[in-house]
């Protein structure tokens, strides 16, 4: 019997990266200047918009939803971390406190140790800005950290989400969980700007019917 996934792609804030977030901003902002950076916010803030109000105004079955979050580690801390980083401005985090308040369960997602690994990573490519072959290194280091951090992300919904349920992962661009997953998890993957609400209702009706 099939589990029903809806993915949902997302784009990182500042507030998002936590400390490394104001490094990155000066970074991206001396090399595409301050106008780049305020057209790229707003374009976030749109697509968090979409993202809300699609999520929001579907009546969902919250006491059998799981979500399933970036960068979020498996550590006992899960609801503190995401009331932290709510705290500090980020959206995505902001909508997962609002879908706990109305009954669902957030996940513990990743590895810790692979997050470890990411974050020191992005702190050799933010020093390594200035010298082309080192930051092709990195960069291309990072291709196989991904590909790892995706492989236990699967793993992980493999693991916990039941038959009957409706799991909701938040999951960055740079991301391809879906490939890893067993065959028997159906993903419906909301497309940023289209008309989703269907994409949502039509993933709900498939979840009911496997309860």
């Amino acid at each position: 019997m099939e589990r029903v996934l809806i993915h949902v792609p997302i784009i990182h804030t500042q507030a998002d990266m936590g400390a490394l977030g104001d490094r990155i901003r000066q970074q991206l902002v001396h090399r595409f200047g301050e106008q780049w950076w305020r057209s790229k916010t707003s374009l976030v803030d749109r697509i968090w918009e979409d993202i809300e109000t699609t999520l929001l105004n579907v009546n969902l079955p919250y006491d059998h939803v799981r979500i399933y979050q970036d960068g979020l580690p498996i550590c006992g801390r899960e609801f503190d971390i995401v009331r932290e980083l709510a705290a500090a401005g980020s959206r995505n985090h902001r909508l997962l406190l609002e879908m706990a308040r109305r009954g669902a369960l957030i996940m513990g997602t990743e590895s810790g140790e692979l997050l470890v690994e990411e974050y020191s990573r992005i702190q050799r490519l933010l020093g390594t800005s200035r010298v082309p072959t080192q930051q092709k290194e990195v960069k291309a280091s990072g291709n196989a950290l991904i590909e790892r951090r995706d492989r236990f992300v699967a793993n992980r919904i493999d693991t916990t989400l039941a038959r009957g349920e409706l799991g909701i992962v938040f999951m960055g661009s740079l991301h391809t969980i879906a490939r890893f997953l067993p065959k028997d998890i159906r993903v419906v993957a909301l497309v940023p700007f289209a008309d989703n609400r269907h994409r949502v209702l039509q993933a709900l009706r498939r979840a009911k019917q496997l309860g």
